[in-house]
């Protein structure tokens, strides 16, 4: 019998390439540049906070449902010390102004589908949301080499390039791995396609902020 990869090698590999359309987003560029419009940026840190009000409470359900200790106990903290980051990185670039918000058609789109992971199985459930951690971590490592402090946006590009933000993530992919090894095939092939089609989901919220998505009707 031949021994298993990591379930996590797999996924990343099936969702290298749109991580790899993700960078090439005008959206990112400019951030690393520095020279993306201030409207663009704070459409997206609006939509943003909306969409991490959910993913907090996501990511709590998802620790309800697990069945060790540690791995409950690491959930509960990624929501809560998810909440206090995101609250201070929303606060400095808007204020308290987001609250009159409404979600677009891409905000809500993701919401909805995450949400919907929680009437599955939980390692499902998990799959779905690692991409805001792992794709987050990976986009702020990649464009922190080229960005100065003088960039507008370094502050959000510092906090996702952190390493203590790098521990979470690889602490998350660890969880999933560990799920993953005692799923059957098919619950370690629907966790690697709810894994991309978040990540897809994160790069269409790139693009929607960049666009300034709006409803049509």
């Amino acid at each position: 019998m031949t021994e298993r990869s990591k379930w996590s090698e797999d996924a990343w590999q099936a969702a290298l390439p749109v991580y790899q359309e993700i960078l090439e987003l005008p959206f990112v560029r400019q951030l690393a540049e520095g020279t993306l419009t201030g409207e663009r940026f704070r459409f997206y840190i609006e939509q943003d906070s909306i969409y991490v009000e959910n993913y907090c409470h996501v990511l709590a359900h998802i620790a309800s449902r697990l069945t060790r200790q540690e791995h409950v106990a690491d959930f509960l903290k990624f929501a809560s010390v998810g909440i206090e980051v995101e609250k201070i990185l929303h606060e400095t670039y808007i204020g308290a102004g987001h609250a009159s918000v409404s979600p677009t058609p891409t905000t809500l789109l993701y919401n909805c589908y995450e949400s919907a992971k929680g009437l599955g199985p939980v390692e499902i459930e998990a799959a779905s949301i690692l991409p805001c951690f792992w794709v987050y971590q990976k986009v702020g490592e990649h464009i922190f080499k080229t960005s100065s402090p003088d960039n507008p946006y370094y502050r959000w590009i510092e906090t996702y390039a952190d390493k203590d933000f790098e521990k979470s993530t690889l602490r998350a992919i660890e969880i999933c791995d560990e799920l993953a090894e005692n799923a059957s095939a098919e619950i370690r092939r629907q966790m690697r396609d709810a894994f991309v089609m978040a990540t897809r989901m994160e790069w269409m919220f790139w693009d929607s902020a960049y666009n300034l998505e709006k409803w049509k009707i």
